[in-house]
């Protein structure tokens, strides 16, 4: 791209208002440097990148790259050897700062999805120990800390020392009465870096030591008195230590920057460009820009577009290139809005080739163009002595020689400055040049001639800029498909020239003028209409889209309101199970208390009823959660993998093999993996899908108890009641689990307790088998149980 053509569109005060919004000095540079692109793919990824950078600053607004420093006027110093100021250090300090913050952001699970801006500082080292050292050695008042090394920490503690005798003496000579009458002022101060008192210079000689300053009239003498001279030497002789000292640790620092910079280096670049990109998503806000859509098919449709360097309430553009025809010609008046069309199409396409969103509608496209010609506004020279129309024809003839397939040529007031027939015929065979060499081409002109070659052209059309007769002003809308009118004669009647005359000028066209004239008319009126007729329809359309938007966002919340209903039945309903529960638990340790005294035949009697409660129990619980069983399946339907709906626990189960010859289909269920029939399975609905394989109801409690119930159950310290309720509770929940052998730690004492254990599990329904543990399982003090298989 032409630096002229890149001038004459204006794209330099775009680039400025891109770098008023870059946060340092390096993202500044890079805005002033930043240039169209001519690849493609990098264009989408540039676009891509102010995308991303104008979501997050969309989404999270206190975002920043603050302590971005320009660092390479340092890093060269160390580069060749040289030593960093204490004050540079920090700048690096703060650099390293900036990445690792902006890091640790793009790293973290909502900053990775913005993964174009996220490959500038992810591969970065942020270089810890060069940001600590610095941090342990140099304060933030940007001074080498005592804390530096333990040498500087005793050189500065003996010149506090040092300085502090120096002055404890000072003071004790001014505070003397003797010594006071010799003193201009009672106060020690310091010349050439030694601390010296102000003796009146008559007194030169009551004062003895070395005479450093004096006053601009003479009267005063800053005397050095000899008691504080070696003591200053000494101080002088520390200081230069200390000097010495401090370069060394300068220095050791600078050697360590120097190992790291090129890593530095590239640091600096890569938050440089994050910040330019984040200047071009402020950009972007600012403008009310979109990102347009890319090809390089030379097909361009700027939707509602608005020049970006335009004040005040705009009238945006509409216009297309490059599908139905190559070439747009425009006509229409002055100040109509032709050249900022022009400039308009050209700026676009440049900022989208420089990675920069452009402001118009979604649905905009632009095609990359490999070069950009303009022959925009007066090129008169008068140092080289060329009109108007030589300045404009030599700028053309340098485009024709340039522009090929790839180009996209605009043209102000082409052939103008000159005859205009003989202007006309030269615009007529300049179109026509690149025409045949497949050129994109718009151009403005004030000649009718150029109207009709659109029509006897193929892939040329005539374009216009609209004008409000009755207000004499012009809309600066962009109608295509319509040449322009001149308007002279409306105009001239409009402003009070007499009726006789404009008719008199009237009759001087020819017929075949006014009936171009008049076909013309018609031609607007029927576009307008034809706009206005689209306009209308898409309101229409986008305000029935809104309404069936409603009504899906409505049936929506129905459906989730209904699920909620469901969901809140059915809780109730295992409420409701779950205090049956509670109540029949209760009822039996009563009935137990009085179970030492029953028969054995109220014994039987009291072990029917139990289980005719769990009975009525579990029909409870299928009709509660019958809703949630789908439809049967078939064997070939049943896949490893695929979630099943147990019926018989009420449980999602995950099917591991196809069905057996038996129709037998082995799932896993919590813990448990069970051989059930393929009968026993049903479909599991699509709720139950959603919920990602979350259990309810029985098959929740059953879950939770494959997760939390453990092999054993200690008994001791109960009563004989209590430990056979224990009991009795924890071979259901075992047996549910999904477990096969459990302990029953019940204590050896008298063997009351497992006597009764004993009884409990002879009777009991869930016990295939039990014995007496081993010496290594307990001995006496332990029942293992063998449950039956399910």
């Amino acid at each position: 791209m032409e630096d002229k053509v890149l001038r004459k569109l204006e794209y330099d005060q775009v680039i400025a208002m891109l770098a008023e919004r870059c946060s340092s000095r390096l993202g500044k540079e890079l805005a002033h440097k930043l240039k169209p692109s001519l690849d493609l793919e990098e264009i989408k990824r540039r676009q891509l990148d102010t995308t991303q950078a104008k979501e997050i600053l969309r989404l999270y607004p206190d975002f920043s790259l603050g302590g971005l420093r320009d660092l390479r006027r340092c890093l060269n110093k160390a580069k060749i050897g040289g030593v960093i100021d204490p004050s540079d250090f920090l700048l690096i300090a703060d650099t390293l700062l900036a990445l690792r913050k902006t890091k640790k952001f793009f790293c973290s699970e909502l900053g990775q999805k913005y993964y174009s801006l996220a490959e500038y500082v992810t591969n970065l080292a942020t270089l810890p120990h060069l940001e600590q050292e610095i941090k342990k050695k140099i304060t933030d008042e940007g001074e080498v800390s005592e804390r530096a090394s333990s040498e500087l920490s005793r050189l500065r503690k003996q010149l506090r020392n040092l300085q502090g005798k120096a002055r404890e003496k000072l003071e004790s000579m001014v505070r003397s009465t003797e010594m006071q009458k010799y003193l201009q002022d009672p106060l020690i101060t310091i010349r050439n870096e030694r601390y010296v008192i102000p003796v009146k210079q008559e007194y030169r000689s009551e004062v003895p030591g070395l005479i450093h300053d004096q006053s601009a009239s003479g009267a005063t003498l800053f005397i050095e008195p000899l008691v504080v001279v070696e003591i200053n030497n000494e101080v002088r002789r520390y200081e230069s230590m200390e000097k010495a000292e401090v370069l060394r640790i300068l220095r050791q620092l600078s050697e360590l920057v120097a190992i790291h910079e090129q890593e530095l280096q590239d640091i600096l670049f890569a938050l440089a460009q994050l910040d330019l990109n984040f200047a071009k998503g402020r950009l972007s806000n600012h403008l009310d820009c979109g990102e347009p859509q890319m090809n390089k098919r030379g097909y361009l449709k700027i939707i509602q577009g608005c020049h970006p360097l335009l004040k005040g309430e705009v009238v945006p553009i509409t216009v297309h290139l490059g599908s139905s025809f190559d070439t747009l010609i425009i006509t229409g008046p002055n100040t109509g809005g032709k050249t900022v069309t022009l400039k308009t199409v050209g700026l676009f396409v440049l900022m989208a080739q420089a990675g920069l969103h452009v402001p118009a509608q979604t649905g905009t496209e632009l095609s990359v163009f490999k070069g950009i010609y303009a022959d925009i506004g007066d090129e008169q020279s008068i140092e080289q002595s060329l009109s108007t129309f030589s300045a404009h024809l030599t700028n053309i003839i340098d485009i024709l020689k340039k522009a090929n397939s790839h180009s996209l040529v605009l043209l102000d007031e082409l052939g103008a400055g000159t005859d205009p027939a003989e202007g006309a015929a030269l615009a007529k065979a300049i179109l026509d040049h690149f025409i045949g060499i497949g050129a994109k081409t718009i151009a403005t002109t004030h000649y009718s001639e150029l109207k009709s070659f659109a029509y006897s052209h193929e892939r040329v059309e005539n374009a216009s800029v609209e004008f409000d007769i009755e207000t004499l002003q012009p809309t600066y809308r962009l109608l295509i498909g319509v040449p322009g009118r001149s308007n002279a004669l409306e105009i001239s009647y409009k402003l009070g020239l007499q009726k006789k005359i404009v008719e008199q000028a009237r009759s001087f066209l020819s017929q075949e003028e006014v009936r171009a004239a008049d076909l013309i008319a018609n031609l607007e009126m029927d576009q307008l209409l034809a706009e206005r007729e689209r306009e209308e329809a898409h309101k229409l359309k986008t305000g029935i889209q809104k309404q069936l938007d409603q009504v899906k966002q409505r049936e929506k919340e129905l459906k989730e309101q209904e699920k909620k209903i469901i969901q809140k039945a059915q809780a109730e309903a295992w409420e409701i199970i779950r205090k049956a529960r509670q109540e029949s638990e209760s009822i039996l340790k009563e009935v137990r208390k009085a179970k030492k005294e029953a028969k054995p035949q109220t014994t039987r009697k009291m072990q029917v009823l139990k289980d005719e409660l769990r009975k009525k129990e579990t029909a409870l619980a299928e009709v509660v959660f019958r809703q949630l069983e789908g439809e049967a399946l078939s064997a070939h339907e049943v896949k490893p993998g695929m979630l099943v709906f147990l019926k018989q626990l009420h449980q999602q189960a995950q099917v591991l093999e196809k069905p057996n010859e038996n129709k037998q289909v082995l799932v896993q269920a919590g813990v448990m993996r069970v051989l059930v029939n393929l009968q026993d399975l049903t479909k599991v609905k699509e709720e139950l899908v959603e919920q990602k394989g979350k259990t309810t109801g029985i098959g929740k409690i059953v879950s939770t108890k494959a997760k939390t119930i453990k092999n054993e159950i200690h008994l001791r310290g109960l009563t004989v009641d209590e430990a056979l309720l224990e009991a009795e509770k924890y071979l259901d929940d075992a047996y549910l689990a999904g477990l096969s052998q459990v302990h029953l730690i019940h204590g050896k004492g008298a063997g009351v307790l497992r006597s009764a254990i004993t009884d409990l599990l002879k009777k009991h329904h869930l016990v295939s088998s039990f014995r007496l543990g081993n010496y290594h399982e307990g001995g006496h003090g332990v029942t293992v149980v063998e449950l039956k298989k399910q």
